[in-house]
């Protein structure tokens, strides 16, 4: 693994990952990125006790019927609202070429041999995870971590991703363990909550994009 982390480190395309890490990644559309998904990355380092986290901004969201704005222009907005030396920004989606969540991960899986990685997201996002492509194959495969978001406890807890894997559900004080885990494993934490979204920010002007204009 030595040899191939050096190769994805001459290659700027693809974040450096060692044999032995683990690497919590967040994707989305980020548009825009604000403080609450900063937020959220700073606790889950803390909380599952990553190595890293990579931001996977991705090129559009399948489950949006209008696209975000220019990928070059959400990267950038993203390094200026999460600058943490643990913490990457990276448009790997686009370099692999995959779309939906389940291959991306399949795809770094095959490609970061020895790397654990931990698909992290809010609550909002396990409230709907059974409308993803192969939601069910991410949770058995890769260990998850949820956080809590402004009014989305409650659906996140009755979705259905949490009532069919409540049984491999790890208690949100045993945080920890979840990078000990293979999947079906996932952890949902409560933490103190930012009262922002890409959505409040778009509508008040304050973010161009097709889909505020």
């Amino acid at each position: 693994m030595g040899d191939l982390g050096a190769r994805h480190a001459m290659n700027s395309a693809f974040p450096y990952a060692r044999a032995g890490q683990t690497i919590g990644l967040l994707g989305g559309s980020f548009d825009p990125a604000h403080e609450g998904h900063a937020h959220i990355t700073r606790e889950a380092l803390k909380r599952f006790g990553l190595d890293r986290v990579w931001w996977m901004v991705s090129p559009a969201n399948p489950l949006k019927a209008r696209g975000p704005a220019p990928l070059g222009q959400r990267m950038q907005r993203a390094r200026e609202v999460m600058c943490h030396p643990c913490v990457e920004i990276t448009d790997i989606e686009t370099q692999l070429g995959t779309r939906f969540t389940a291959q991306t991960l399949k795809a770094l899986q095959g490609r970061y041999q020895g790397v654990r990685f931990v698909w992290l997201m809010g609550a909002d996002n396990l409230a709907q995870l059974h409308l993803w492509k192969d939601w069910r194959w991410i949770m058995e495969n890769v260990p998850v971590g949820v956080l809590a978001r402004p009014g989305d406890r409650i659906s996140a807890r009755m979705s259905r991703a949490a009532t069919l894997y409540a049984p491999y559900r790890i208690a949100g004080r045993a945080s920890h363990l979840l990078t000990h885990r293979d999947g079906p494993a996932w952890c949902f934490v409560n933490v103190p909550m930012v009262a922002q979204s890409s959505t409040a920010i778009r509508e008040s002007g304050k973010w161009s994009g097709p889909q505020s204009r």
